[in-house]
């Protein structure tokens, strides 16, 4: 049989009002209604009278994270959402590209800050309604990360950063452990800052806020922090003891530190698995750190030493091993603390899904307020594509790429048929089992009233 090698003709016309590009934006307004989103964007958002862009906030809101959650990368992918009969698909009137833009320049740091209260709250009806972790342990991570810009007209993005690159440098929480012990991606704070800050400026705030927020989501287990070297300060423990929550903090190697951990005696050290064989192994003893603050105060200090990989430039100059080190003050077996601190580095994972599954990586304003409402939206749509997941697939982990792959970006045709809108998606859709079932989930969610504190 000849196979034929030319590729199939076909005759274009954009001209069908009623298909959908993205008809899977049906479940994110199911769940965007059952959490209240455009109505506590009215009660919490309120840019001003007469501010260009301040009205129909709510709208304006849920077009731009509808966007993301579609794909768009920056202001002007707004507008794939207002091809065909997508509008009514999410239930709303979108707004144009040149809107949204109009509508991020009248943010104020202020308004920021309201919008990051619509997150808060967010986050705690989700979790009322089964997302969260209730009253088991809860372990959270903070991180920052540079969002590189590309000229000098950015406020606060113009500098560069300690990476050597201009960009802003946002301070990220995101919950880490659920009661199965699987990471739950959901960032549970945000704050943007300019790209000059150092890792730790405003840690100890943006901590207490942090676990503010998860103690009102409902959270009433025993919360634990886990944070890199850049927060390793007397004041992020501080704020830790302070609100009884535990800590796992990496320490920054100094000279009294070497001779300490030097003076562990070679019998205290314990092989770990690790990647190369025999190749690493862990110790623990006791610590005073920040010795000039007025109360000392001892904690556990946990060390991991790892042989420079055979061939390696370390290995060629003769360094026997490099030294990571934590403090803590959790209970548990130096192995099992050991282990668990180094799963914070799964924070990592959630950054790179917001930077490059969102848009974070992109900052599409001269103004700082609208780089942050830009941040705060991003944050939303993450937190949704995250909850669709868990209350309506059941699932624990899917990256935001694979929810838009999957259940968002699949193609549709309305039909009215009498005072019926039929949604018709295409035959043979491998997941259309799961999307159904997601849309049933969600059309049944409850969410209960917050107790009062």
């Amino acid at each position: 049989m000849q196979v034929s090698h030319t590729p199939p003709q076909f005759d274009i016309a954009f001209d069908d009002r009623n298909l959908v590009a993205h008809a899977g934006l049906a479940l994110i307004s199911e769940l965007a209604a059952r959490l209240g989103v455009r109505r506590l964007i009215r009660e919490h958002l309120h840019l001003g009278r007469g501010v260009p862009g301040a009205a129909n906030a709510d709208l304006k809101a849920m077009t731009l994270v509808s966007a993301l959650l579609a794909g768009a990368e920056c202001i002007d992918d707004v507008d794939l959402l207002r091809s065909g009969a997508t509008a009514s698909v999410i239930g709303q009137w979108v707004a144009a590209p040149s809107t949204i833009g109009t509508f991020l320049r009248a943010f104020t740091w202020g308004h920021a800050r309201q919008l990051d209260a619509v997150s808060g709250e967010l986050l705690a009806r989700a979790w009322r309604a089964g997302a969260g972790p209730g009253d088991a342990p809860f372990t959270f991570d903070i991180d920052s990360t540079i969002c590189e810009t590309y000229g000098i007209q950015k406020q606060g993005g113009s500098k560069f950063t300690y990476t050597k690159v201009r960009g802003y440098h946002p301070l990220l929480a995101v919950g880490a452990a659920s009661s199965t012990g699987a990471g739950t991606g959901d960032i549970l704070h945000d704050r943007l800052r300019g790209g000059p800050a150092h890792s730790g400026r405003g840690a100890s705030s943006f901590v207490t806020e942090t676990i503010s927020r998860i103690r009102a989501a409902g959270a009433t287990g025993q919360l634990t922090l886990r944070a890199d070297s850049g927060f390793y300060s007397a004041a992020v423990v501080d704020a830790c003891c302070k609100a009884d929550v535990r800590f796992s903090i990496t320490v920054r190697l100094q000279r009294g530190l070497h001779a300490l951990i030097g003076a562990i005696p070679e019998q205290d050290w314990t092989a770990i698995p690790y990647w190369l064989e025999g190749s690493a192994d862990v110790a623990e003893t006791t610590y005073i750190p920040f010795t000039s603050r007025r109360r000392k105060q001892a904690f556990r200090l946990i060390v991991r030493r790892v042989m420079p990989t055979p061939g390696s430039q370390l290995a060629l100059q003769g360094i026997g091993y490099t030294y990571h080190a934590f403090i803590t003050d959790r209970a548990g077996t130096t192995l099992e603390l050991e282990a668990d601190h180094r799963r914070h580095a799964e924070i990592e994972n959630t950054i790179r899904d917001v930077k490059y599954g969102m848009a974070l990586n992109h900052m599409p304003s001269g103004r700082f307020a609208a780089n942050a409402a830009w941040l705060g939206f991003n944050v939303i749509a993450h937190n949704l594509a995250r909850w669709i997941t868990r209350l309506g697939l059941g699932e624990t982990l899917l990256t935001t790429k694979t929810v838009r792959t999957r259940f968002i970006a699949l193609p549709g045709r309305l039909a009215r048929t009498g005072r019926r809108v039929h949604l018709h998606l295409p035959a043979n859709w491998p997941w259309q089992e799961a999307f159904l079932a997601a849309r049933e989930s969600l059309a049944s969610l409850v969410i209960p009233t917050a107790t009062p504190a």
